[in-house]
């Protein structure tokens, strides 16, 4: 079965718009390394509880710390560790990151990603939303920034 595995600005960009459900719906469990369950977990707030209440999310250890070293020149601990499990464990796992750099970097490695407005489009596709757009205005009314670039390839996308 394919691992999916989620940084840090995905999980609170989905909690601040009351949508972290979908990537129950999308994908049924979840997990996150440690370093992002940390990174969250850092103000006692909603997107903490909200994480820490849904057993579908799993908090998992990567085996070799030594490996973060490769990559800390540009990335954070979160979205190292997101690479190195999604490469520790055999199969085709789905890698959701929105950084810009850490995306580049998970291409390079071959790994398959989405960020938040794909796991939106998808849950559109699927039904699961009737409108994208009006999320993203959420979003960024909540501090989460997309370039018009994206937000104009997301419009294409998803017909709206």
């Amino acid at each position: 079965m394919r691992k999916v595995i989620i940084n840090s600005t995905p999980l609170i960009a989905l909690c601040k718009v009351k949508k972290l459900g979908l990537l129950h719906d999308l994908y049924g469990e979840v997990t996150i390394p440690d370093a992002v369950f940390h990174e969250v977990s850092r103000k006692n707030d909603r997107v903490k509880k909200e994480i820490e209440e849904s057993p579908w999310i799993h908090i998992e250890s990567i085996t070799d710390q030594s490996h973060k070293r490769m990559y800390k020149a540009k990335l954070h601990d979160g979205e190292v560790e997101v690479m190195i499990l999604a490469q520790e464990h055999a199969g085709d796992h789905l890698v959701v990151i929105d950084d810009y750099a850490a995306r580049k970097t998970a291409e390079f490695l071959g790994l398959t990603l989405t960020g938040t407005i794909g796991v939106l489009i998808k849950a559109k596709q699927l039904g699961l939303l009737t409108e994208v757009m009006p999320i993203i205005r959420d979003l960024e009314l909540n501090g989460i920034y997309f370039s018009d670039a994206l937000k104009d390839r997301c419009r294409r996308i998803a017909e709206e």
